[in-house]
């Protein structure tokens, strides 16, 4: 049987990332979309999303009296990725983050890139991002941002953007999991046509990465917790997914307790030592006697064990300053005085309205750029102008002109698309990818996969869950029978050395 009820709508100019290629797994994805009728298709999404539900898969989106029923909607084509192309992603990804963690290290201690002048000083020490009480701390092995999610744009065949960084909770990986879970039950299909990297081992290699920067000094095996702000979070699930994936405790603020700035957990055998924490819970919470003393979800004496040396925070207190987009628009001379090369993946555009030239052209050009906060996130205060209203626009004008320096603007970027299922059929429909990139004391590894999420409003390019999204399947196609254990750690690439 064909794919009756299933049409092509195409009214996007965009590049295709399926229906414009052709071999390399293209064909193989194109022609399953041709052959499954589209109730079937349609049938395994329900089920997919049903499982989502019944497993509590949800987010919340704060202030909505419905946010714990929300699951994020999940589509049924998978994204396909090539060896060749994902070689080349990986080691743009790896020298990027790379250069994060040398960021992150040297103006939390010497600030050699300020002395420098690579940055203006005030743009990094005046920062809201920036934490000066832990400047002077160095952390465990001299890494900062263990857990990376690095949100990429394509536009062409060749051409993909960094368009955020995110070295701060990144989260999603969760859905990276259950998407593939989803796929290689619903549609095992594919995966005896197509030999597609795994991503299951991410758990192993996760904690493997949260051992290897225990302090010395602590325990033999190191101990290692999830620390969760509670389940009335919007990510809980996957704070609670991931603890118990790596067979890992997970615990809130009022389980833990510092003696002589050692961290200890309160156990029904009594107190156990922490040498690690992954914390899900933001800077300000983190310890009220060093950030907000209203604080109840953190861990008093938390910092002061860390200065200690005695635990380890993954990812560590202060990494803000690296998500910040205003920071993120001098990446490129960041990779350079950190690495030595030019950076592998290029930024987009950017203009930083702080500066008068910059400033003028945004706000001549409003109905044509797209503008964001610097500290924003979750598609919250930004302005797409060639979608918004004429009111939206005369609103964001006015707080340009106020405070320029809280704002950035990109140009509105022809954002790639893949085939998904839409009420009228399969449909084009904006992406962009989270590559989630581990970085511990013996090197960085990238996820052979990640989180493809998927705008499914027709023309939108907010692909938040909060705004409306949904998520795909990210297929990481392999050339050899088995990966080679010289070339990988548990199915992920693995490399060392600045600029490797």
């Amino acid at each position: 049987m064909g794919n009756e009820g299933i049409s092509w709508v195409s009214k996007a100019p965009a590049f295709d990332e399926i229906r414009d290629r052709t071999g390399g797994g293209f064909d193989a994805v194109a022609q399953w979309l041709e052959a499954t009728p589209g109730e079937e298709l349609r049938r395994r999404q329900a089920s997919a999303e049903a499982t989502f539900r019944q497993l509590g898969i949800t987010f919340a989106v704060y202030g909505d009296s419905d946010a714990a029923e929300r699951i994020i909607p999940f589509d049924i084509v998978p994204r396909v990725f090539l060896p060749d192309e994902w070689s080349r992603l990986s080691e743009g990804l790896v020298q990027r983050v790379e250069a994060i963690n040398a960021f992150l290290d040297d103006i939390y201690g010497a600030q050699k890139i300020l002395a420098d002048g690579v940055l203006p000083t005030d743009l990094v020490l005046g920062n809201a991002q920036f934490r000066p009480e832990v400047h002077g701390m160095r952390s465990p092995h001299g890494v900062r941002a263990h857990i990376c999610g690095i949100d990429l744009v394509r536009t062409g065949p060749d051409d993909f953007w960094v368009l955020e960084d995110n070295a701060r909770t990144p989260s999603g990986v969760s859905y990276m999991l259950e998407n593939r879970e989803a796929m290689l039950r619903l549609c095992p299909e594919l995966f005896r046509q197509l030999r597609v990297a795994a991503v299951d081992s991410y758990p192993d290699a996760l904690l493997q990465t949260m051992q290897s920067v225990a302090p010395k000094g602590g325990s033999s095996k190191p101990v290692c917790v999830v620390l969760t702000p509670g389940h009335f979070n919007s990510a809980y699930y996957e704070h609670s997914f991931l603890a118990d994936s790596m067979g890992i405790e997970l615990v809130e603020g009022a389980d833990l307790l510092v003696d002589d700035d050692v961290v200890w957990m309160r156990t029904v055998q009594g107190r156990v030592r922490v040498d690690v924490i992954y914390r899900r819970i933001d800077d300000d919470f983190l310890d009220p006697l060093v950030f907000r003393p209203d604080s109840a979800l953190g861990v008093p004496g938390l910092i002061a064990a860390y200065a200690a040396g005695n635990v380890a925070i993954i990812n560590a207190p202060g990494n803000g300053i690296a998500d910040d987009k205003a920071i993120y628009s001098y990446m490129p001379e960041i990779v350079r005085y950190y690495s030595g090369g030019e950076a592998r993946l290029p930024n987009v555009e950017t203009w930083r309205c702080r500066e008068p030239e910059s400033l003028r052209y945004v706000l001549e050009h409003l109905d044509e750029v797209v503008v964001k906060l610097v500290d924003g996130s979750g598609g919250y205060g930004m302005l797409v102008g060639p979608t918004a209203s004429k009111a939206e626009i005369e609103e964001f004008r006015l707080a340009l002109v106020a405070e320029p320096h809280r704002y950035i603007a990109q140009p509105t970027l022809a954002l790639s698309t893949v085939p998904t299922m839409a009420d009228a059929g399969l449909a084009p429909r904006h992406v962009d990818f989270r590559p989630f990139v581990l970085s511990g004391a013996k090197g960085v590894q990238v996820v052979p996969g990640g989180l493809t999420r998927v705008a499914l409003r027709e023309g939108s390019l907010v692909v938040n869950s909060s705004q409306g999204g949904g998520t795909k399947d990210s297929f990481v196609l392999m050339n050899e029978p088995r990966m080679r254990q010289s070339q990988s750690m548990g199915g992920m690439t693995q490399s060392q050395g600045i600029g490797s």
